[in-house]
């Protein structure tokens, strides 16, 4: 199931790096944020002795400016989670409800796009022990990746075993799949083919199942679309 080779041990160390500038940068981009948003209350407090006019005018803009404020801090903030090791808090949960979840939260969007969206997860794989916001968003970004790459009248498609002491569960779509000189370079932050894409979706997936000790693989299925998998092992519950 995993591979160990040094092509994969160069990737980690490039990760490993992108890592590092990554929260280098957010920690320059924060320090600015700080000043800012102090100065925005600054102003507010000028505010009071504007005229009413002026003071209903300015107050929209400077809230404006506050919102963006605060979701650049959220964008730093995630960005300063990725670049640290993830910390997990594990339970047990069902892997199959955890798909069921994502299905029916994207089933409207697959809808919309015309793609049909089913699981045929196992039911009777064990039980995991894992974090389950983690895994959902796993589960979440390679459903959202399937449904841009399946397209119109396409389909989505998850299943899910258990194998040798690991459960795994593959989503496959039914678009063009990955060509092998990428199936390896998809992983690395910020790689995107996508024009609006930020190239840390695939990422954080790997981030995650390096944290649950397991993985997440690409293949191109039989189809021709490609077929992304997560391997998380079966621990005894403590």
């Amino acid at each position: 199931m995993v591979d160990s080779d040094g092509a994969e041990t160069a990737a980690a160390e490039r990760r490993s790096v992108a890592a590092r500038l990554l929260a280098r940068l957010a920690h320059e981009i924060r320090n600015p944020l700080s000043s800012m948003d102090v100065h925005v209350q600054l102003l507010e407090e000028d505010l009071e002795r504007l005229p009413p006019q002026v003071r209903a005018e300015a107050a929209g803009r400077l809230e404006i400016i506050r919102a963006e404020l605060h979701r650049l801090e959220t964008i730093v903030r995630n960005y300063l989670s990725l670049a640290a090791p993830l910390a997990c808090d594990p339970g047990e949960l069902s892997v199959r409800e955890m798909v069921q979840h994502v299905v029916r939260l994207l089933r409207p969007e697959a809808r919309t796009r015309g793609i049909s969206l089913t699981e045929r997860v196992a039911v009777e794989l064990p039980l995991v022990r894992a974090d389950r916001t983690q895994l959902i968003q796993a589960v979440m970004n390679l459903t959202i990746n399937a449904l841009q790459a399946a397209g119109a009248g396409g389909r989505v498609e998850w299943t899910g075993e258990a194998e040798d002491g690991w459960v795994w569960l593959r989503v496959v779509d039914t678009g063009p799949g990955v060509p092998a000189d990428r199936q390896t370079l998809i992983f690395e932050p910020f790689y995107t083919t996508k024009a609006e894409g930020t190239g840390l979706g695939l990422w954080i997936v790997q981030q995650i199942m390096s944290a649950h000790g397991g993985a997440v693989r690409v293949a191109n299925a039989a189809s021709g679309g490609a077929a992304f998998s997560l391997w998380l092992p079966l621990r005894t519950s403590k």
